[in-house]
């Protein structure tokens, strides 16, 4: 039986989110592909789908700090795809990322949080 996203990431929160990000990131990356602005596309499309690779790596881990370490590694391609949005909305030319910045943050708090707790219980 095979399962779809929506049903197998429905109990976890940052599964779904991040996975759905992801989407509308590939989204973006075509948008900054079509206007041939190649290496935005190709930093954007990396970092962005590796937050929710992280995250869903994580899932796996071997350990209690395996799993803070891969949630930190998402917080880093967070970090470095805020930077891109960022400039990509202060270049003329570039299709605005403004859109994507909230749920990214979201993902980043709630990412954030997990982290947290986590190292609580190390």
């Amino acid at each position: 039986m095979q399962f779809t996203q929506q049903e197998k990431y429905k109990d976890n929160i940052i599964l779904k989110l991040s996975f759905e990000f992801a989407i509308e990131i590939v989204k973006y990356s075509l948008i900054l592909e079509d206007q041939k602005k190649y290496i935005f596309s190709r930093q954007i499309l990396r970092c962005g789908t590796s937050i929710g690779a992280n995250i869903k790596e994580s899932q796996n881990a071997e350990s209690k700090n395996d799993f803070v370490h891969k949630l930190k590694i998402a917080m880093k391609e967070a970090d470095e795809l805020e930077y891109w949005l960022f400039l990509c909305n202060e270049c003329e030319g570039f299709p605005s990322s403004t859109h994507l910045l909230d749920p990214l943050h979201q993902i980043m708090k709630i990412t954030t949080k997990i982290i947290h707790t986590s190292k609580q219980k190390i």
